[in-house]
């Protein structure tokens, strides 16, 4: 099940009500699907599309989305560091980032125009949106291995649109779990951020 971490109040969200409260302001949506006894674990990118198809179908239709694939990254992936450092710096996309996690876990944060930054802790069932436009960055966990659905507007897929002098060298990278502690802010400026 997915978390919040805000990092300016040092708090975390671990209830589905109040992840599901504090996103919609942010246009960010959020549901969990179910994964136990669904899939084996050899399961291919092609059986995990056809045994979630009547979701992925429901998806596409109501976001408009023409086309689904499969992610399946870990620490054995060639050239794993240089795939992630496409995605782990603040930046936007054109349309929507939409994910259902089948295996692993990572962390998006997320850096919304009108709100603090966050991150969103996301492991198997989660599925999540980061509206179009909206800045944000992508760390694996610890085991680095994740394996999702993804769902395009553009058969070709969305390019990484970067934020000068973006802010994700401030926050943490790490996974958020329910006793993350958050270590003391360091001041820069007017403005705390943590390491």
């Amino acid at each position: 099940m997915a978390s919040v971490f805000i990092p300016s109040e040092n708090r975390t969200i671990e209830s589905k009500e109040e992840i599901l409260a504090f996103l919609q302001p942010f246009g960010v949506w959020y549901e969990h699907w179910p994964v136990q006894g669904r899939l084996d674990p050899a399961a291919t990118d092609r059986d995990i599309l056809d045994e979630y198809a009547p979701e992925v179908e429901k998806v596409k239709q109501a976001g408009g989305y023409v086309t689904a694939d499969v992610i399946n990254v870990n620490a054995d992936t060639p050239n794993l560091d240089a795939m992630l450092q496409k995605f782990n710096k603040e930046h936007t996309h054109s349309e929507d980032e939409v994910r259902f996690t089948v295996s692993g876990k990572g962390i998006f944060h997320l850096h919304p125009e009108n709100g603090p930054v966050f991150g969103v802790t996301v492991e198997a069932g989660d599925m999540i949106n980061v509206p179009h436009g909206m800045k944000h960055w992508f760390n694996l966990c610890d085991d680095r291995h994740i394996r999702c659905i993804r769902f395009f507007e553009d058969a070709a897929g969305w390019t990484p649109h970067y934020v000068e002098q973006g802010i994700h060298g401030s926050h943490s990278p790490m996974c958020f779990g329910p006793n993350y502690v958050a270590p003391p802010a360091k001041r820069f400026g007017s403005s705390s951020v943590l390491p």
